[in-house]
This record gives structure tokens, sequence and C-alpha cells, in this order.
């Protein structure tokens, strides 16, 4: 008793298992927060409480994950054994069994998640740095003197400014400095063209875009190299990548976002509508300041977002969901466990039964019987056979001693009336009636004097 008191002393608190799971569980939640994590699905597991389950893997090592139904609903693709996703998750601890655990958010196929995940990281970043800021903004001039167009010189949406310059401003300078916009070297190449044209001081506004295509084909546009050159341009600059759907980091650090090239042809552009244009502007200014501020209160609502989510009593209730599909899964195998054996012990009495049948033993008396008859018919033809050797040969010895063959040299026999053989004259009288039996028959005859 006193080792064991002095020993509870010595430690700050005695844990259950039970507790230091929940303990734990907490730890993870609070310290890791989101991380994302790029795997092979493998054991995929779709029970119908909606929720699934499934193992992220690479070369060496894997985790269990589960995706509730809430978050999987969102998913745009049908997931598969094998498929290399991309996944947003929270580390948790699955407290029935001690089993570390990934709760996931969201999920996507490696490339697009890939590109979208360096997007919104990037996103952040410069957010957080303040390059989004609206005091960072340069107004555009109200009536530029030069525009630059920083594009390739043989896409469509070169020939969609100028024709929208040409239309509304046919007098206004245009400078353009070629660019790659799409491939390997894209990013340095724009980063290049814009301080090309700042350093010679050409132009008092530029127009940086293309035009669309999908996220990896604009994604020259989001690369940091090009935000910060845009950032650091002294000539405001105008960004017009793709269309109006499209966003980019371009479109964020630009002191101007237009939605198509052709948009920002007409918001530079000078014409009788100059007082709707400077209202634009102002919109579009306002709009990069919404997103700035939306952009800081996103990262704060995502923090009570989580901090909500471990607090909420749908996180007990997946895990008692969890826990009841993995109970549900142990019933199912157990049953058809205890219906194989119940199966093979049927099997096994069924063989038994067949092998003690009455009609089994009834069909091989038959054949007993069937052989014994096949026996029995031998046996019989056999002495029939004998039988009938036998009797050939008697009938051939009677036949040596037979009274007909006598008959047959020439012999007679001779019976009265009442059949006696008649072997003496004084044996008939005068008047007797006489068969005398030849060889070839009878002949009557009566006695005279």
């Amino acid at each position: 008793m006193t080792m064991f008191a002095q020993q509870t002393q010595s430690n700050d608190r005695i844990y259950t298992v039970s507790s230091l799971n929940a303990q734990v569980r907490l730890i993870l939640e609070n310290e890791m927060g989101v991380v994302w994590l790029v795997g092979e699905l493998s054991n995929l597991s779709m029970p119908v409480s909606g929720h699934w389950y499934f193992t992220l893997k690479d070369s060496r090592a894997q985790v269990k994950c589960a995706m509730f139904r809430g978050s999987n609903r969102r998913v745009t693709f049908k997931p598969a054994n094998g498929t290399q996703v991309l996944v947003k998750a929270r580390l948790s601890l699955y407290e029935p069994r001690g089993d570390y655990q990934l709760i996931i958010e969201s999920m996507q196929p490696e490339g697009d998640g890939r590109l979208q995940q360096q997007f919104e990281q990037l996103k952040m970043s410069l957010a957080a740095e303040g390059l989004f800021a609206q005091s960072l903004k340069k107004p555009l001039p109200e009536q530029p003197k030069r525009v630059g167009i920083v594009t390739s010189k043989t896409g469509a949406a070169l020939h969609d400014i100028l024709n929208v310059l040409q239309r509304r401003d046919p007098g206004l300078p245009v400078v353009i400095y070629p660019t790659m916009v799409q491939g390997e070297g894209a990013a340095i190449s724009i980063a290049q063209a814009i301080g090309r044209a700042n350093a010679r001081q050409e132009c008092d506004v530029l127009i940086v875009g293309r035009g669309g295509g999908s996220l990896e084909d604009l994604w020259a546009f989001n690369e940091e190299i090009v935000a910060r050159t845009i950032v650091a341009s002294q000539i405001p600059v105008v960004s017009a990548v793709g269309h109006e759907v499209d966003v980019t980091i371009t479109d964020f650090v630009a002191d101007v976002r237009a939605p198509t090239p052709s948009a920002a042809a007409e918001l530079i552009s000078r014409d009788m509508t100059h007082q709707t244009q400077k209202i634009s502007q102002k919109t579009q200014q306002l709009h990069h300041a919404m997103r700035y501020y939306l952009a800081g209160r996103q990262a704060t609502v995502i923090k009570l977002q989580h901090r909500l989510d471990r607090q909420h009593p749908q996180v007990r209730l997946n895990q008692q969901q969890q826990h009841l599909d993995e109970l549900s899964s142990r019933m199912e195998r157990a049953m058809r466990q205890l219906l194989n054996r119940h199966q093979q012990h049927i099997h096994r009495a069924e063989y038994k039964l067949a092998l003690h049948s009455p009609a089994q033993t009834l069909k091989q008396q038959s054949n007993r019987l069937e052989k014994a008859q096949h026996r029995l018919l031998d046996a019989m033809d056999r002495r029939l056979l004998n039988a009938s050797h036998k009797l050939a040969m008697a009938a051939e010895k009677l036949e040596t001693v037979s009274p007909l063959a006598t008959l047959g040299r020439g012999y007679s026999i001779t019976r009265n009336d009442k059949g006696k053989v008649i072997r003496r004259a004084d044996q008939v009288s005068a008047g007797d009636i006489l068969n005398t039996k030849v060889a070839d028959g009878e002949i009557r005859s009566v006695v005279s004097d």
C-alpha cells in the first residue's frame, strides 16, 4: 500500500484508457489543424450510412481515413481503389480503438487538386503579406496617352484588344510587349515583359492577359514571380486573363481586374461613356477591396469553423457512426462464418445420410440380386446344356435298342385286340382280330381256319 501511494503521488494524473484517447484526440485536432495530403486510395468502403472509409497510402506508409456524408457529397468525381487524390483533412483519433486517422474535408484528383491547392496557398500567403491591399492599387489614367499590351503576339486576346481600341479610340498609340502566356518559362517571360515596359516608361497603363483556357493553361498568371512583378510595377496594370469566370492571382494583385481582354480595352479606352468608365473603375476597386477583406476574413472563418467542428456534437455522432459501421461489418463477417460452418455441417450430415440411406442399401441389394440372377441363369443354362447333352446320348442309346429300329430291319409285332403281344401260334384262334405293327404303320387281320 505504501509503494502504491508513493507511486500515485509521483504522477500528476492517472488516466483511464478512454480519457487518454480523448485527450490525445484533442491534442491532434487542436495542434495540427488542417493538412493537405497526396496519396493513393485503397480499401475503399461505402456503407449504407453514406460515410466513406478508406486508406490513403504511398510507397512506404499508409493512414486510415474517414470522410463523412456531409463532406463526400461535395466530391465531383467517383473515387475508386488505386486513384491518386489530393485531400484536405484534419487529424483526429478514433477513440474506441485508439487509431490515429484523418477526417477528410475535401477530395480532388491529384493533378487538378495540386494546382488548386497551390493557388489557394499562394493567394493566402500573398494576402497575408498585404499584396492585395487597396492602398497599393494605382489609379488608371483618365485619358491614357499610350497603352502597353503584355500578351502573346499570335493570340486571339491581342486581336480582341486591338479591335476594341480601334473602334473606340483609333488615335490611341499601342505598344506590344510579346511574351509566352502558356507552358514552361511563360511566367518568367511575362515578368520580363512587364519589366521591359517599366524600364522603357513608354506607356501609362499596361494590359496583361490572354484568352481563356483551363486552370493549367492559365497557370503562368498564378505564379508568384508574375504577382510580385505586377505589385512592383510603376505603371498601372489591368489584369485581363481568360473569361469572366476565370480567376487568377494576377487579378488580385493588379490595379484593376477586367473580366476579358476585350473588357480591358473597353475599360482604358476613351469614349462618350467616360463617366461610366470611372464608375466601373471604382466598382472594380471596390471589388478588389472586398476580395482583400474577404481573403483576410476567410482565414478567420476557417479557424472558427474548425473550432466549431471540434466542439460540434456531429463529431461525436460521426465517431459513433463509424463505430457502428465497424460493428456492423464485424457482425456481418461473423454471420457469414457461422453460416459457412453450419453449411459445412449440413454437407457432412448429408454425405453420412447418403452413405446409410435405405435407398442406397436397397440399390446395393438390388445390384447383388441382379448379379445372383445372372449367376443363376448362367448355372441353369449350363445345367440345361449338360442335361440336353445327356438326353441326346441316352436317346442315341435308346435308339440302338428300340423295337422301332428292329421293325425297320423287317421285323413286326403282332397284338390281339386286347393289346397282348402274340409270341406263339397257339395264342390265337379262328376269328381273332390281330394288329401287326410294321415299320411304317399297322396291319389289321383276322385269323381264319
